[in-house]
Formats: structure tokens, C-alpha cells, sequence
């Protein structure tokens, strides 16, 4: 009897192995510092130590350093469990407050994949922000597009779904956010669709339309482009947002940019408008209320970056920031901010 429970006991183990393939999760990080200095640190990344808003200084800054694990799990040849737990890494602060907060929640989500699309669940950037591709040139330093342009969100409590390449070449991705999580009535939502490869690897050109509604207090809708010709990069994003707090507080953004690799080093070029007031450097320096109007900010950054190996590069940037706005009917000069940037990105 005994032997015979053991046999079932196997039969039973290999069966469940052979149904769900099991492979071994993958470690993956970034590793970016920088220094910086601002002549009025309006875009040194948040949690940098000893920023004082409107005032010069030289800094060093921890640009999204993370580490996370991911993988897939095979039940069998047309359904896959995939999985990602990221987090941010705090390397560099000396303030009393983040000392003890060495991590801090990044993409994290369990999903399925089929060949009808992926599903994922938990915290993740809405369809919203990927539908920007590659063409945030400066993307996750303090040139960021962010710094002008509403809605790069990550949310968390939400759902995502991403279809398949339909023909080869176009996609439909979709974020819902559970709205009783955040406590508000109407739905916080977002879609977005795209024609081309973000990579500019299997086309040469990439064009995505997208739309935000409700999530972080916004509605807004944008378009993407990107192309390659040769060494050539050329990209762009116009996008027109409004906000859910501040009925004056809306407007468009945009940015054109160009890349060019010559040598091994890629040389980069941007300028960017925004009249919302609604971008991280906007919000920094004045905020957002009541009596702000005609916003208008504008942007210039150019920079080099080289890759020493695969995994390591080096990068330099600078920055010119300047507007002006309206604070109660009476016109402000916002000052002009200059800041310049060298750092390292080692990525494992």
C-alpha cells in the first residue's frame, strides 16, 4: 500500500513539472551617479541632500539607481506566468529622514502572457508614459522630459494589458486603476497605441498617440515620433494637458530632439516649450494654485554620452531653463536655471 502511494505521489510530482515549466528568475540593476551643479536646483532629482529650491549648489545625484528580479513560469506552450519585483536604491542621501529608507517601490506585478496579449497586476509606468518610446533623449537624469511634461507616472493598484503585434507592426495597451483604492468617483484610465519599434531596431521608425484620464489629477492626450536615417535620430512628443485640481492650470508641451552617433559618441540635442505649468520644474520652483496663468517655460540641453563597454557608459549634459508666468494678473519671471551634469551609468 505504501509503495503503492509513493508511485502515485511521483507520477503526480513529474506530471505537475512537465505542466508548468519552471525557468530560473533573472537579477538585473542600474547604477547612476552624477554630479551636478544648479544655479537653482529646480531639476536635481528628488531625495538629493542639502537642495535648497532657488539656490546654486553642486551636488551629487542618485539618477533612478535600482535593482530588481523578473521571470516567466511555462504552463504550457501558450500560457506563461510572468513576474517583476523592482526597486529603487537610495545610494546616496545623508538625510536623516531617507537613511533608514535604503529602498523604495519601483515596477513591481505578477501577469500572464498569451499569444492574445500579457495581463499584469500590481504597480507598473502606465501605457500613458511608455507610449513615449525612446525619445526622452535624457531620460532618467535631470533633463528628463518630465521636468515639462505631465503624466510620466508609475501607478501602482491597476491592471495592463498589451496586445500582441498585430501585423508586425501595430499595438494596443491599456491601464485601469482600481479607483476605490484611491478613494475617487470618476475612472482613472489610460490607452495607448503605437505603429513602428520603439528600439528603431526592426523599423526605422516609431509613431505612438496616447491619452491619460484621471490619473494624477490630469487629463491629457499626446503624440510620439521617432525616426532614424542613418546616425541619425530625430524624435518628438506634443502633448496638451489639463488639470483635475486647478481649472487655470493647462496647456500644451512639446519637445523636438536629434541624436547623432559619430565616433562611438552619441551627441544629443533637445528643446522643449511647456505652457501647462504642469512639469516637475514648473512645480518646484512656483507650484500650482488658483491665480496662475499664461505659463511659459522653455528648455534647451545638449550632451554626449560614450559607452566604455557594453554594460558602462559615461555622459555629460547641459541645461538652460528659463520662463516667465502670470500671478494673480501681475507678470513673474520664473529665473533662468543652468545646470550642468557628469555621471556614469553601469547597468548589470
Amino acid at each position: 500500500m505504501m509503495k503503492k502511494s509513493i508511485l502515485t505521489a511521483s507520477v503526480f510530482a513529474i506530471s505537475s513539472v512537465s505542466v508548468m515549466a519552471v525557468e530560473s528568475p533573472s537579477i538585473y540593476g542600474r547604477l547612476d551617479l552624477s554630479v551636478t551643479h544648479s544655479e537653482l536646483g529646480s531639476t536635481v532629482y528628488s531625495g538629493t541632500s542639502g537642495v535648497s529650491v532657488g539656490e546654486s549648489g553642486t551636488y551629487l545625484e542618485n539618477n533612478s539607481s535600482n535593482i530588481g528580479l523578473k521571470g516567466k513560469s511555462s504552463i504550457n506552450n501558450d500560457i506563461n506566468i510572468i513576474y517583476k519585483m523592482e526597486f529603487g536604491v537610495n545610494n546616496t542621501s545623508n538625510r536623516a529622514n531617507d537613511s533608514s529608507k535604503v529602498f523604495s517601490a519601483r515596477n513591481s506585478y505578477l501577469g500572464v502572457e498569451t499569444v492574445y496579449g500579457t495581463l499584469l497586476v500590481g504597480r507598473n509606468d502606465t501605457v500613458f508614459k511608455t507610449s513615449e518610446g525612446k525619445v526622452d533623449i535624457f531620460g532618467a537624469t535631470n533633463a528628463d522630459i518630465n521636468q515639462l511634461v505631465a503624466g510620466q507616472t508609475r501607478s501602482a493598484d491597476g491592471l495592463w494589458y498589451y496586445s500582441p503585434k498585430l501585423f508586425g507592426l501595430i499595438d494596443f495597451n491599456a491601464t485601469y486603476l482600481m479607483q476605490d483604492n484611491y478613494g475617487v468617483d470618476g475612472g482613472l484610465y489610460a490607452f495607448s497605441t503605437a505603429i513602428g519599434d520603439k528600439t528603431l531596431k526592426k523599423n526605422n521608425y516609431y509613431f505612438a498617440v496616447a491619452l491619460n484620464k484621471g490619473i494624477s489629477n490630469i487629463d491629457a492626450y499626446r503624440a510620439v515620433t521617432q525616426v532614424k536615417l542613418g546616425n541619425i535620430k530625430l524624435g518628438g512628443i506634443f502633448q496638451y494637458t489639463e488639470s483635475l485640481k486647478f481649472s487655470n492650470m493647462e496647456g500644451h508641451s512639446y519637445f523636438i530632439n536629434a541624436t547623432y552617433d559619430l565616433f562611438g559618441i552619441t551627441l544629443k540635442a533637445e528643446f522643449g516649450e511647456d505652457r501647462s505649468g504642469l512639469g516637475g520644474y514648473f512645480y518646484k520652483l512656483v507650484g500650482q494654485n488658483d491665480e496662475l496663468t499664461d505659463v511659459d517655460i522653455s528648455q534647451f540641453t545638449i550632451g554626449a554620452e560614450k559607452k566604455v563597454k557594453k554594460s558602462t557608459r559615461v555622459y555629460s549634459h547641459f541645461s538652460i531653463y528659463e520662463g516667465e508666468y502670470r500671478m494673480s494678473g501681475i507678470k513673474q519671471d520664473i529665473g533662468d536655471d543652468k545646470v550642468v551634469t557628469v555621471g556614469v551609468r553601469h547597468v548589470f
